[in-house]
């Protein structure tokens, strides 16, 4: 049984098929993985939700890089950097994101 519960406290009994995949597949088993810290697992992801304009999900995944380590500033000058590589307007996005998770908190602890 999942420790972790997003996907269950997300879609319930709406969708069982996702929820075990997010909870018990990608949380308790990819996350898990002893070959990268959970530090480097949320920079990896950050940036590919950003790089893929999946925006959306940065509201989780922000907040999650910080409590595994990441600094709000750290989140910052990587969007920044990825602006060239991956697109201006997804990098306006995902900090428009930061900015409204962020604002007013100082450095963001978890």
């Amino acid at each position: 049984m999942s420790t972790w519960t997003g996907g269950r406290q997300a879609f319930g009994d709406f969708a069982p098929g996702l929820v075990h995949y997010t909870d018990e597949v990608l949380f308790d088993e990819v996350w898990e993985r002893p070959g990268l810290s959970k530090r480097d697992r949320s920079l990896l992801t950050v940036s590919a939700l950003l790089a893929g304009g999946n925006v959306d999900q940065l509201r989780f995944h922000l907040p999650f890089a910080v409590q595994n380590g990441v600094t709000r500033e750290e989140l910052v000058e990587a969007i920044t950097h990825l602006a060239f590589y991956v697109g201006w307007p997804k990098a306006m996005s995902a900090m428009t994101i930061a900015k409204e998770l962020f604002d007013g908190e100082g450095e963001a602890s978890a």
